[in-house]
Formats: structure tokens, sequence, C-alpha cells
């Protein structure tokens, strides 16, 4: 065929798809994992309402103004977007150049607040910033989530074997990593973001594939500190009250067994449907203790019913979904082990709030992701989500490209 023989349409289909491939891939829009960003939204503006309505009708909490909480919740999310926004476009590379960062921040963090922190509900665990409240240990779980697979990324890329199996020297390393806020953490005590710390770091290990063995040491030590615990003295008293009555609420029904009873009772005035969104009798009432933060989910259990809390629940289950899925489509050891920690944190800290509220698990004062009122909780989960998108679009790109 001579130059000047034009080009037939079929020669030129391969170049225009991996043009248009190439297109894709540099869209950001195109890039973003919609199925859970929707869920995270949604949660958002569920939050916003559940809030307004648990705050609405308590005038000792708003000062007379019925919307104040809703405001500052509007206000929350809003700063929360953006944070996941700037953490979605930043390059990947810049991600685990800033982790050690962030790790270092959030360790200051948790030193300050034990030096020149506020005492809130037994534990000093707040830092009062201008008009604002920050508890550092929400954004450490994040911090302890990117160091662990930072960790574990550089010591397995280094030798050469980023798929082989983790050994005893990078789970050594990984409980390293977590052990500086975990003792922190202890110190404050904050014994429900302990909690979910744990259970993060023990999902964490478990998906990286760690021997057996050492998860068991695990759980052995954790069921041994927790017996010492009791038995030596370390917990103070409501914290001891909070098991007991965990146990048996009908102990103390108008002490340490109050809140759940009364959350219990809001919960099954909802029925299927739920007595309406700002009419639940219980909420309206104020006799749910801490009801726009720990207990919001008795808020959607009493207006929205069984079929609104399941929705509520559903939306939490897609998030966990699509960060599990995020973690099994990446193949960068750090954005797997990343993908796989959030999951692990929101799923266990979303059945601990969920939990207390209907009495099987004791009270420990956790949020619910994305939906308690509150700027530190909401701030640590939505960067959490847009580390998850991060991670998807460097996916997208691959796939594009390789495709």
């Amino acid at each position: 065929m001579s130059l000047a023989t034009p080009v037939r349409p079929a020669a030129r289909r391969p170049a225009q798809r991996a043009t248009r491939r190439a297109g894709t891939a540099s869209s950001p829009l195109a890039r973003l994992d919609w199925v859970l960003l929707a869920a995270v939204l949604t949660l958002c503006v569920a939050s916003a309402l559940l809030v307004w309505s648990a705050t609405a009708p308590r005038a000792e909490l708003t000062g007379g103004d019925s919307t104040a909480f809703l405001r500052r919740q509007l206000v929350n999310i809003v700063i929360g977007l953006v944070l996941m926004t700037m953490v979605t476009v930043l390059d990947h590379r810049w991600v685990r150049i800033v982790t050690p960062l962030v790790y270092l921040a959030a360790i200051a963090g948790l030193v300050l607040v034990l030096v020149a922190g506020s005492t809130i509900n037994g534990s000093q665990s707040w830092l009062r910033v201008g008009g604002m409240s920050i508890q550092p240990s929400e954004f450490a779980k994040l911090a302890v989530v990117i160091g662990m697979a930072l960790v574990l990324a550089e010591r397995t890329e280094t030798r050469g074997s980023g798929h082989r199996r983790v050994g005893a020297g990078e789970v050594a390393a990984m409980l390293a990593i977590a052990a500086v806020p975990a003792v922190l953490i202890l110190a404050q005590p904050d014994l429900g973001t302990m909690l979910v710390l744990s259970a993060t770091v023990f999902g964490v290990l478990a998906v990286c594939g760690a021997p057996r063995r050492w998860l068991a040491l695990l759980v052995g030590g954790a069921a041994t500190a927790a017996v010492l615990a009791f038995s030596s003295g370390v917990l103070k008293p409501y914290q001891l009250d909070r098991f007991l009555a965990f146990v048996n609420p009908d102990l103390d029904p108008r002490g340490a067994g109050y809140n759940v009873e009364q959350a219990r009772i809001a919960i099954g005035n909802g029925g299927l449907f739920g007595q309406g969104l700002f009419h639940g009798t219980q909420t309206r009432a104020g006799f749910v203790p801490e009801q726009q933060t720990d207990f919001v989910f008795t808020v959607a259990g009493e207006e929205l019913g069984l079929v609104g809390a399941a929705v509520l629940i559903a939306l939490l289950g897609v998030v966990i979904w699509r960060a599990l899925r995020i973690a099994r489509a990446s193949d960068d050891l750090f954005g797997r082990v990343a993908a796989a920690g959030i999951a692990c944190w929101f799923g266990f800290q979303a059945f601990q709030n969920i939990g207390m509220c209907l009495g099987i698990m004791p009270v420990t004062g956790v949020p619910l992701p994305f939906v308690s009122y509150g700027g530190s909780s909401l701030f640590a989960g939505l960067l959490a989500v847009g580390l998850l998108q991060n991670i998807h679009a460097r996916n997208r790109a691959r796939d594009v490209f390789a495709g």
C-alpha cells in the first residue's frame, strides 16, 4: 500500500479506542466510585435530619434555637466533603509521602489532649480550638490504618516480595505502629475508641494474611488485659458500671442501665414504619441521653421504624462493601491494606454503636460513622472515604490503560 492510500476506518479503531480510554482515565469524575459516594452523601443527609430531630425540642441544648445543631452539622458536613475532595484529587504518590506526617500529627494531638485537653463524660479526649472541640483519637484511627499499610508496603516492596505471606517481622512492625496511639488513648481513658482501634488492627492483620498463631496471641492478650483491667481497678467506677449494666441492664435501671433501657424503648416504639420524623415520643421528651451523638440510631429506630433503620444499616453496609471491593481491586499493597483497614474500622464501629443502642454491646461512647453529630468523627470518616476514592481512581486508571 502506498503512502497516498487512505487509512481505512477499521484500522483507526484501535487507536481511537485507546484515545477514548485515555480520555476516560484522565477524567476525575469518571474515576469516582459513584456508589460509594452516593451512600456516603445519603448518610450525611440522614445525619442532618436525625440530629435536627433529636435536638429541635431540647431548649436546654439549643438555647431556644431549634435549628442550632442542624446548622452546625451542615457546616461539619461541608468541611468534611472539602477534606474528602482534597484527598480524592491528591496524587497517589503524595498519599504515601504524607502518611508519616499524618501519623506524627495524630500522635502529637493525642499527647496534647493529655496535657491540655478537656474532660467530657469522664474522658479527657477533647481539645478546645476556638469555638470548636476536636477529638484527636478519631483521626488516630485513620493514622493507624495508613501507618500500618505503609510499614507493610515498605518492608515487603523493599525485599521484592510484595505478594508473600506476612511474617513475624512485619506483624511486629505493624503492632508497633498501633501501640503508641493505643497507649495514649488508654491514658485518656477512651475505651470505646480503644475497642474500635483494637478490632481494626486485628482486621488489618487478618486481611494481610498474618500467621494464625499471631492472631491467636492477640486475642489471648486482649482477653488477659480485659481481665486484669477489671480485677486491678484500672477502670474508673463509671466504666465498670457500664459493663455491669451491659451484663444486667436491670441492675441499675436509673443509673448505668438507664441509657440502654431508654434506647430500647425508643427503638421499640418505632414499630415497622416509625412514628414519623420529628414525631418520636421518646425523642421529643428527651428521655434518651446523648441522642444526637452516641445514640442517634435510636432516632432512626423510633421515627423511621424498622424499615428506616434497616435502610441506614444497608447504607453503611454499602460503604463497607465498596471499601472491600476497592481493596480487592488494588494491585498496590499500600492501597489494598489501607482500604481493607478502613472497611474494618467502619464495620466494627458501626456494629459497636448500633449494638449498644440495641443492648447487645456495652455502652462505650463511640459515634455512628457519618451519622452522629460532631466534627471529628465526620472529618476522619470523610478523609477515609477520600482515600478510598483516591485508591479507586488509581485502580480505574490502571484498568483503562491495561485494557
